[in-house]
């Protein structure tokens, strides 16, 4: 790629991701609003949780008045970081029976109560001829629009379930958007949208795919860690041109699990980047040029984008990766220079120029301050990382990064 399309990707990956994550929105209420044929009591008792119905999603287990003033204790099916259910302590203000209610959550045994310090969520139903209008808002505080269009997307959600729960009885979990047809076609879109900055032509096409190829084996190494430290559901979520992002099914439970969730995702392409070596040489042996060449461009982009994951940024995985092995910010300090050290010296080895380099160490900087400090605070710390994981980890971390920092000069010597 030209200097002027590599500055043009970056920037808009790094204006995506401060839009995306950071720019600071203010208080803002979501509304979403849908006409249900169905008779307003009985939307009424699905929705209020108190009602007959509070159960008709699977979401709300128990509900229980706790005084006179409204506060409520309820139990939500979503698994907390020991696997049992979350328990919820809310306030409902405003009832009108039939008619509408609020709620804010006072704290919960998830998360820390300063995430829920503007958090206010209004149902209303209106009758509308025979059928009922349901309006839902949620106000809160936001920082970044991913959150903000996330809650838009799942009200939007919860209405049509509740419209099909509402015609038959029963409600259908999941939805088109994490359906593996529907990722699987968002990934071919994220490869689509690459081939343009790599040439309109086969070898930028088959560069665009082998890089989303890349970033889908990166996430599988995430899913395969969440399985692994008892998550029972997680998923992969493609976003094009930004990537993909493995999501578990329950809140982190201690550091170590977030090391080694953090660092599977380089590790798992670890195991892969030798065979593809090996089958590349032996491939060159047999007189197949092409497919040789095809599998060292794979291990080539493999080792490149896992290499670059292992980078000290907050939210990157060799940020994470060292943020819960450090044990001080002075060794946290010292580990991140010497790995960012480490990394620019190895492209530095691979052929890529002085200026290039000093242009990635410029954005991955930019990055950790737009990423700093951009996670969800927990309701109790996370549980402290023996002595020997830590080694294990710190072992596992050089490990990876020995054998995809080889897989990068191999690649770059046999494709130039």
């Amino acid at each position: 790629m030209s200097v002027i399309v590599t500055v043009t990707l970056v920037a808009g990956n790094l204006g995506l991701i401060f839009l995306l994550m950071t720019v600071p929105l203010g208080l803002r209420t979501v509304t979403v609003s849908r006409v249900i044929e169905a008779d307003r009591n009985r939307l009424w008792q699905a929705l209020w949780p108190f009602g007959s119905d509070a159960g008709w999603s699977g979401e709300i287990l128990t509900a229980e008045p706790l005084d006179s003033e409204g506060a409520a204790l309820i139990r939500l099916s979503w698994e907390g970081r020991d696997g049992l259910p979350i328990d919820r302590k809310a306030r409902l203000e405003d009832v009108r029976e039939g008619s509408c209610f609020s709620m804010t959550v006072l704290e919960d045994t998830a998360l820390d109560p300063s995430f829920w310090a503007n958090y206010r969520e209004t149902a209303e139903l209106a009758p509308e001829g025979d059928a009922t209008r349901v309006t839902l808002s949620q106000t809160d505080r936001y920082r970044g629009v991913a959150f903000l269009i996330f809650r838009f997307f799942a009200m939007r959600r919860e209405l049509r379930k509740l419209d099909v729960w509402a015609a038959t009885g029963t409600y259908r979990r999941g939805g088109w958007f994490e359906h593996p047809l529907s990722q699987i076609g968002f990934a071919v879109l994220s490869a689509l949208i690459l081939w343009p900055f790599f040439g309109l032509n086969l070898g930028g096409l088959a560069l665009a795919a082998i890089l989303t190829s890349v970033v889908a084996l990166h996430e599988l190494g995430h899913m395969a860690a969440f399985r692994l430290t008892g998550h029972r559901r997680a998923r992969m979520i493609f976003i094009p041109l930004l990537g993909g992002i493995a999501i578990g099914g329950r809140p982190y439970d201690s550091r170590f699990e977030v090391a080694f969730v953090a660092l599977m995702g380089a590790g798992f392409s670890a195991f892969l980047v030798p065979v593809l070596i090996a089958a590349s040489g032996f491939a060159n042996g047999e007189g197949h040029r092409l497919a040789a060449m095809l599998l060292a461009t794979l291990a080539g982009c493999a080792s490149l984008f896992n290499i670059a994951n292992l980078v000290p940024v907050w939210k990157f995985d060799g940020g994470q990766v060292l943020r819960q092995i450090c044990p001080g910010p002075a060794a946290l300090a010292l580990a991140s220079f010497l790995l960012l050290l480490a990394l620019l010296s190895l492209g530095w080895r691979a052929g890529f120029s002085p200026s290039f380099l000093l242009i990635a160490g410029a954005v991955f900087a930019i990055l950790s301050l737009i990423t700093v400090g951009s996670g969800v605070k927990p309701r109790h710390e996370l549980k402290p990382i023996r002595p020997f994981d830590r080694l294990a980890m710190a072992g596992a971390l050089l490990a990876v990064f020995a054998i995809h920092g080889y897989g990068m000069l191999w690649a770059s010597a046999q494709l130039m």
